[in-house]
């Protein structure tokens, strides 16, 4: 069985809600196609419960409107029957009454969550009629019904797994399941959702949860590049990668792939493919726990950082002291990802500043803080690089022009990350593409 999920790019318009329906149907067996609410729309939600918190039902009210006037012309493309556009608008209507009772209680968090789920929730079920106008066998099987997270905000796979396995096995004949990416309910049973970019989760939990053939992302870029292509003028897409190294690049900064995305199918070793909506024949890029050693494969860059250093003579010769360092970082729940040290000083780096204050605070006892602000990680991936001689070396005689902050490398043997001033990143991502690729 596959996995298809597409983004909000994907259904994002009539006419490629249409031709995801054509390639669902090219694909064969039987298949769960995960769908994004369209381009937009989540946005757009935010903004309006982001209005009702701040007390402006006014504001909120004609975003309603104005996103609702979308939908209702989006239908009138989207169907060729009257029969099917009336029924397309009793699902707008239905869903955006529901938004306007929610903006007229008591809005909060649980409200808040609630209202960004109505994206998927609305996509799915158009996608869904469409499906039925065309006389395609189908199934809409709602998310909320199997997907959930528990009290640390993380997914219950097991959980997941005992809930949807039977609910696909019962639908023996039917081919194509569609439910909804991005959303959940919480321990508590509540609406919730697996934060932006969540759909793609989605799918890779669906996948290990059914032991799927292959997971597939479909979006609106031919796989992943070497490197940024809004920043970057010439990068070629990467035809395999492994799951090390697809983890590194998520989380460091690429945008097509969620960051949490391979951790549920590398744990069952489900092949991850990422494919083209806009040009379905290009091949795009296959992730599964295969590669070859020794090459560089990919650069990203991860934007919003901030690196502190804490300078102490306490630390020379101290055990203990970093413990008690990071333990400042595990009580307000705030991640480090990167870290460097010497006799008396250590620097690290976060791209959660929420709670910076009380954290340079507590540091204070340990010595001299100092902080910088708008940062950017460089993360340079390869299956392996770190074995081969001379990665260092390339690396920085791509970045001779460039001053480096930060440097981390051994702590994976699959890349080399040096920390920038933001000013200095377009530069960096160019200088590095026609160093380590020869591409300029």
């Amino acid at each position: 069985m596959l996995v298809l999920k597409f983004g909000g790019t994907s259904v994002g318009k009539p006419e490629r809600m249409k031709k995801i329906a054509n390639l669902v149907m090219a694909s064969p067996g039987k298949k769960i196609v995960v769908l994004s609410a369209l381009s937009g729309t989540t946005n757009t939600l935010v903004s309006i419960g982001d209005h009702l918190t701040a007390g402006q039902a006014a504001k909120a009210e004609e975003e309603i409107s104005a996103l609702e006037k979308h939908y209702l012309t989006f239908i009138k493309e989207l169907y060729e029957s009257e029969a099917f556009q009336a029924i397309g608008q009793e699902i707008v209507s239905r869903y955006f009454i529901l938004i306007r009772l929610l903006a007229a209680g008591q809005f909060d968090t649980k409200s808040y969550r609630e209202l960004l789920a109505q994206g998927e929730l609305i996509s799915t079920e158009l996608f869904y009629q469409h499906l039925q106008e065309r006389k395609i066998s189908s199934r809409l099987l709602p998310a909320l019904h199997f997907m959930s997270i528990d009290e640390n905000e993380e997914p219950e796979l097991q959980k997941i797994s005992a809930r949807l396995k039977p609910l696909v096995n019962s639908l023996t004949n039917v081919e194509i399941i569609i439910t909804q990416g991005y959303i959940c309910r919480n321990h508590r049973n509540e609406i919730d959702n697996l934060k932006r970019g969540g759909s793609d989760y989605t799918a890779s939990l669906i996948g290990a949860a059914i032991q799927a053939e292959e997971v597939q992302i479909w979006t609106d870029i031919d796989g992943m590049h070497n490197n940024d292509p809004r920043i970057v003028k010439k990068t070629v897409p990467i035809s395999e990668l492994t799951f090390d190294e697809a983890s590194e690049l998520a989380y460091f900064g690429a945008k097509i792939l969620h960051p949490s995305t391979i951790v549920p199918a590398q744990k069952f070793n489900v092949p991850v493919r990422l494919k083209n909506t806009m040009d379905e024949k290009a091949p795009g890029t296959i992730i599964t726990g295969k590669g070859t050693e020794g090459s560089f494969k990919a650069i990203a860059a991860k934007d919003g950082i901030t690196a502190i250093k804490i300078k102490s003579s306490r630390m020379l010769m101290a055990y203990g002291f970093l413990r008690r360092v990071f333990e400042v970082f595990e009580n307000h729940k705030t991640p480090i990802d990167m870290i460097t040290t010497s006799e008396i000083a250590v620097s690290l780096t976060i791209d959660n500043n929420s709670h910076l204050a009380s954290i340079e605070n507590e540091l204070k006892k340990f010595g001299s803080i100092e902080v910088d602000n708008d940062q950017t990680i460089i993360c340079i991936v390869g299956n392996r690089i770190m074995d081969q001689k001379g990665v260092l070396t390339k690396v920085f005689q791509s970045l001779t022009e460039i001053p480096v902050r930060m440097v981390s490398c051994g702590g994976s043997a699959n890349n080399v990350s040096v920390l920038i001033d933001k000013q200095y990143k377009e530069k960096a991502l160019n200088v590095l593409n026609e160093g380590l690729f020869g591409l300029k």
